[in-house]
């Protein structure tokens, strides 16, 4: 298992969120201009930096960074406690996410983003005899919905949910609205900041009282965020509100990287204090 944001990738977010510049974020880490730049390309560098001065000037928890920096992963998820719940990856320019769920009785299924390819989940869907009812959208960027016209093709009654504000009327998730799968429930809250459109979809009422999922996009990756190409500010609020007020063994399905807990980020992520 490895993370979606090396210890790099997660100080150039901060520190290009924060305005830091390179300099003063170097001089802060007791780097080089070089050694940062190292660090925040490969995840890597000479030397140790300080990342309890680093941490604080470009707004993380000093303890979380260095959590990460030594190595920590979120605790291994047996997914397969959730017998209907699928991750698919797909890669092309990058690994994406996405997940498919169904009832068990029913066989009504739904997807959560597309992913590259289609094949996979279409494999998934004959194999188990299921009929594709709705598919939900976190965000438009390109990786998540490359193979939304491919699931058209194959299944033309599919009810499209997003929260673009230029989809058909018919297609926009509407507040509280709850979506009924069988006996499964889903939810949407609207979770902006790394896309204008960003939701993320909380799936309840599993068999054998399971925890709920929610399936977040971009929002939040094991031990990071998204970059705020809206604002980081912004999608920091909404975690918040929308991701960190749910119940702690809450299962997190990113759009990259691996599975993860509200418990988890809450108490290992280092955009949050």
């Amino acid at each position: 298992m490895t993370l979606e944001d090396h210890i790099g990738d997660i100080v150039r977010k901060a520190r290009t969120a924060a305005n830091i510049s390179p300099d003063s974020a170097a001089e802060a880490a007791g780097l080089s201009r070089t050694q940062l730049a190292e660090l925040e390309e490969n995840g890597k560098t000479s030397k140790e930096p300080n990342f309890k001065a680093l941490a604080p000037l470009i707004g993380l928890n000093p303890a979380k960074l260095e959590r990460i920096a030594h190595g920590w992963l979120p605790k291994q998820v047996e997914l397969s406690n959730w017998r209907e719940l699928r991750q698919i990856t797909t890669t092309a320019r990058l690994s994406v996410n996405c997940y498919l769920v169904w009832d068990e009785v029913t066989r009504e299924a739904a997807l959560f983003d597309t992913g590259w390819e289609a094949r996979p989940t279409l494999e998934i869907i004959d194999e188990h005899q299921l009929q594709l009812k709705h598919l939900f959208i976190t965000h438009a960027h390109e990786d998540h919905i490359a193979a939304l016209a491919k699931f058209r093709e194959h299944f033309p009654k599919v009810k499209l949910h997003s929260g673009s504000k230029n989809a058909p009327p018919d297609q926009r998730n509407r507040a509280n609205d709850f979506i009924h799968l069988g006996s499964l429930r889903i939810t949407n809250r609207e979770t902006p900041g790394h896309a204008e459109d960003g939701v993320t979809y909380i799936i309840g009422n599993f068999p054998e009282d399971l925890p709920g999922v929610a399936v977040v996009g971009d929002c939040v990756f094991a031990g990071s965020i998204g970059r705020g190409f809206v604002s980081t500010d912004l999608l920091k609020q909404k975690i918040r509100e929308q991701i960190f007020t749910l119940p702690p063994e809450t299962l997190i399905c990113p759009g990259h990287g691996p599975l993860t807990t509200v418990g988890q980020e809450k108490e290992n992520n280092p955009f949050f204090t």
